[in-house]
């Protein structure tokens, strides 16, 4: 399969030949492996570019003498998706995530309560994803690390407040983003961007929304605003659409949960396999075990797009739920 890289994928490529520092191969290196596109005929260049990343990275620590020195926001992904929800202060960040997951962030009805990230895992029916409460996100300052953090996330929740100008606060924040070279799909980009940008899966959050007469309020928003991005209300002191909040992380998250069963018994439904939209039944093998990859002849499937029981090869695009029966 063809990798189909992107013009801004060479100029980036362009960078790493000129760079001169380790730390400035590892910055084109990094850009090079954030636009590639995400399919199976670049899996071999990704695996190459993460290993002269991790190359220039001891190279950058030996000439520094030390390793650097880890930070509150150097947060180790878990589950199948990252997401990092940013917004400005007092919008309801902390008690969102203290309402849907594990994780008791400090609530309080003044704002700057948050001033470390804090992450906490959501069940979301039989899997789990990371939330992460975040400091408030400002015009004034705004520490590197925090960027960095929001670079490397999976998806981006913005948070805003119904009751106060949720129009300036989405404004606001889109613009820290920009500044941080960080774009939406849905935001259009500049032409004339000095470094390729990090496109990011976001979604926009209208919290605050307490009492049923809110819900004509967030009418006006969404079309007074013209906003493109996916967009939803909720309530943390009622629980209005938490669930719904949940249902559109698994649909920015781009996964699927495939299930595998031995012959003549059930599927275990409480431990799914996780791939990438897109996957096929080979990919899915590998997951299970390497040895799979070169071993599986085919496989039996159960599913929304297939007989039950139907046989299936190896190219055999998953979806979403299917129950396998993996035969080597």
């Amino acid at each position: 399969m063809p990798a189909n890289l992107p013009p801004q994928y060479f100029e980036a490529e362009q960078r790493f030949r000129e760079a001169k520092t380790p730390e400035d191969k590892v910055e084109a290196l990094e850009e090079m492996l954030a636009i590639m596109p995400k399919h199976k005929g670049t899996d071999k260049l990704k695996a190459m570019l993460r290993e002269r990343i991790s190359k220039f990275k001891d190279q950058a620590q030996k000439k520094k003498g030390v390793s650097r020195q880890k930070t509150a926001y150097d947060i180790e992904k878990e589950g199948p998706a990252q997401t990092v929800i940013i917004g400005p202060p007092n919008t309801g960040k902390s008690s969102l995530v203290k309402l849907i997951t594990n994780a008791s962030p400090e609530v309080a009805a003044f704002p700057h309560t948050t001033h470390k990230p804090t992450p906490g895992m959501a069940q979301y029916e039989n899997i789990q994803f990371q939330l992460i409460d975040t400091p408030p996100l400002t015009k004034d300052y705004t520490e590197p690390a925090f960027a960095d953090l929001i670079r490397r996330a999976d998806i981006l929740v913005i948070l805003l407040d119904l009751t106060a100008d949720p129009m300036q606060q989405l404004e606001d924040a889109l613009h820290i983003l920009h500044s941080f070279h960080i774009y939406s799909e849905a935001c259009t980009i500049p032409t004339d961007l000095r470094k390729p940008p990090r496109i990011k899966k976001t979604l926009v959050v209208i919290n605050k929304m307490d009492r049923p007469e809110d819900k004509e309020t967030l009418d006006i928003f969404l079309e007074l605003s013209g906003i493109k991005l996916p967009c939803i209300g909720v309530s943390t002191r009622t629980g209005h659409n938490v669930m719904v909040f949940l249902d559109k992380l698994y649909e920015l998250s781009g996964i699927m949960r495939i299930y595998t069963k031995p012959p003549g018994k059930e599927a275990d439904k409480k431990s799914p396999f996780i791939v990438p939209l897109g996957s096929t039944l080979a990919d899915l093998a590998g997951k299970v075990h390497n040895d799979f990859v070169n071993k599986l002849k085919y496989a039996r499937a159960w599913g929304k797009s297939v007989r039950d029981g139907q046989m299936v090869q190896r190219d055999y695009v998953l979806q979403d739920g299917d129950v396998v029966e993996l035969c080597i």
